[in-house]
């Protein structure tokens, strides 16, 4: 897996570098601003981009543009942003496009190298990758009289863990309950969702993408 780096804390960069080296990834480039990534980008056209949401000149969102940005150049790149706090807009800006090959994690997730490697895993094979403390404190957030009220504790349970980019298998694990009973709590979120089957909508995605947009 080809992978290319935008960090600008050289420590961190040079961490991230060695530890996805260690496990086998081929880091082609190391970046430490917006503009050297999106160079990269288009010279090593990489499989993923592991890219800072702060970085020059302003530390603001310099990182999650230039993956936005890439992102539209080439809607093949799985991008996984790293950030030191929760930032939702920063989060909904990036899975507006779609979010299939995204992921955002907190920086602290880093130092956890299973758990890093595997939303790497995750965000190259075309699913997603969101930090559970991103889709606890959204939730949190979330505004009353929105359609996610109708939902039951469990099925709130259940979308949040999907959020994370899980599988059914995986979210049965995760709450220690069934895959028949995951089944049964999705098709209920999608109903009360109006997420009705369509050829055109992925409706784990668009569930998702409801629940980041109602925080």
């Amino acid at each position: 897996m080809r992978i290319v780096i935008a960090e600008d804390d050289t420590l961190l960069r040079e961490g991230l570098n060695l530890v996805l080296r260690g496990e086998g990834f081929d880091v082609v480039a190391s970046v430490d601003g917006s503009a050297a990534f999106l160079a990269a980008v288009e010279e090593h056209r990489p499989d993923v981009a592991v890219v800072d949401v702060r970085m020059p000149p302003t530390h603001t969102d310099e990182g999650i543009k230039a993956a936005v940005a890439a992102r539209l150049a080439h809607p093949e790149l799985a991008v996984l942003v790293l950030s030191a706090y929760v930032e939702q807009s920063f989060a909904t800006d990036l899975l507006a496009g779609g979010a299939k090959r995204v992921g955002y994690l907190l920086k602290e997730r880093v130092g956890r190298v299973d758990a890093f490697v595997e939303a790497l895993h995750r965000v190259a094979g075309g699913g997603t990758a969101i930090d559970p403390e991103v889709v606890a404190q959204l939730f949190a957030q979330r505004r009353t009289g929105d359609p996610l009220e109708k939902l039951t504790p469990r099925e709130r349970e259940v979308l949040s863990v999907m959020a994370e980019g899980l599988g059914n298998s995986a979210i049965a694990k995760r709450l220690f309950i069934t895959e028949n009973a995951v089944h049964k709590h999705i098709r209920n979120i999608f109903f009360k969702l109006g997420l009705t089957p369509d050829d055109h909508t992925d409706r784990r995605v668009a569930a998702v993408l409801r629940y980041l947009e109602s925080a």
